[in-house]
């Protein structure tokens, strides 16, 4: 492996995060071919819905230049048949030289085959190239297969004094136009966006993306609602085009079932925990089960702390405005300051980022 293996594999990723929030159930897969001169001949990532996968895309249009070639591939390519033959049969009919590796996909069905598949067809395999970048991009398909729930995003909007604007029947904001823009961006990522239903009560937010020429890209909105007490007024409903999921707790009264299923809302019941509350496990397991691999989680401070009390994030996103949140602002984490989350050793901060006058951080799980 060459400085230009690890050049190439992050071209191949650049490509995968272009279909992050499309592809659910599938993984957004991204794959380049190489010549021996090093022009690319070839490139793809997941198609919308998760077929064509990326591998056949860029063979596709590599054509007869594969022969000999080298392909660069995010995840390892797939060794069974679903909607089309299995990507590590069409890189063998291509006949490439070589297939360089990002991350070996742990679903069963693959898990290994897919590399059998290419040695012994005798097809060179290096793997591991750019390991963690590929993993991240991929998250939300490893913890559905392996953990059996959506890869989740913690966003949270807070203001210089670390504390999150109250709402008042309409959205507030924390931060300006160019961080929310990000905000809408980081929607479009995810299969699917999750609040609170005291959040649709505060603010009544749509929950799409208004990127221009991006509606399409709008994730599926969650929302938690143990005893469906959304308002059917509430402007999630006015577009259709965007699915709207109501997780409702077993045994709770759901006298506005049939009235929120009028304005388009799917009704999922889950079990409560030892609390009383919904099961976020429950919730989160539920969704995978629909499809749902990245969910940005975009409740309100007792959503955000749920979720961080019950070790359920894996990424958190923190945009700080300038300028403080107000006298009647709210701690992020209900009685719990940033601290509660930056100050934990299971998070690391992996990135910085400024828009204006706002910076945004980004934390991972270790």
């Amino acid at each position: 492996m060459s400085a230009s293996d690890d050049e190439h594999m992050a071209q191949a990723i650049m490509l995968a995060r272009r279909g992050l929030g499309r592809t659910w159930p599938n993984p957004s897969v991204g794959a380049i071919v190489v010549r021996p001169s090093g022009k690319l001949v070839g490139r793809g990532w997941t198609a919308p819905g998760g077929r064509p996968h990326a591998e056949a895309i860029a063979l596709e249009q590599a054509g007869a230049k594969a022969n000999d070639s080298t392909i660069y591939v995010t995840l390892e390519p797939c060794a069974h048949e679903g909607r089309g033959p299995a990507c590590a049969d069409i890189i063998v009919a291509a006949k490439p030289k070589r297939v360089v590796i990002g991350l070996r996909d742990p679903d069963r069905r693959t898990a290994g085959r897919g590399v059998a598949l290419l040695h012994d067809a005798g097809i060179e395999v290096d793997e591991g190239v750019l390991a963690d970048e590929a993993g991240a991009v991929t998250l939300g398909h490893v913890m559905r297969v392996t953990h059996k729930r959506p890869a989740v995003t913690l966003k949270l909007a807070v203001g210089s004094d670390g504390l999150v604007p109250r709402g008042d029947g309409e959205p507030v904001w924390a931060t300006g136009p160019e961080a929310r823009a990000h905000g809408h961006l980081l929607r479009a990522r995810n299969d699917a966006i999750l609040v609170g239903r005291g959040t649709v009560a505060a603010d009544d937010p749509t929950l799409n993306c208004r990127l221009p020429g991006m509606s399409s890209r709008s994730p599926v909105r969650v929302v938690l609602d143990s005893r469906l007490r959304t308002r059917p007024e509430a402007k999630l409903f006015e577009d259709t085009k965007v699915p709207v999921w109501l997780i409702c707790a077993e045994g709770d009264e759901q006298t506005d079932a049939a009235l929120l299923n009028g304005r388009g809302a799917d009704i999922i019941t889950v079990p409560r925990n030892a609390d009383g509350l919904i099961s976020l496990q429950e919730t989160l397991e539920t969704l995978a089960g629909l499809g749902i691999t990245r969910v940005l989680v975009e409740g309100g401070p007792s959503v955000a702390r749920s979720f961080l009390d019950a070790d359920l994030v894996d990424e958190a996103v923190i945009y700080q405005g300038p300028k403080p949140a107000g006298d009647d602002a709210l701690s992020p984490f209900a009685g719990d300051g940033l601290d509660r989350l930056t100050e934990n050793s299971h998070f690391t901060n992996i990135a910085m980022r400024s828009f204006g006058p706002d910076r945004m951080s980004l934390w991972r799980r270790k």
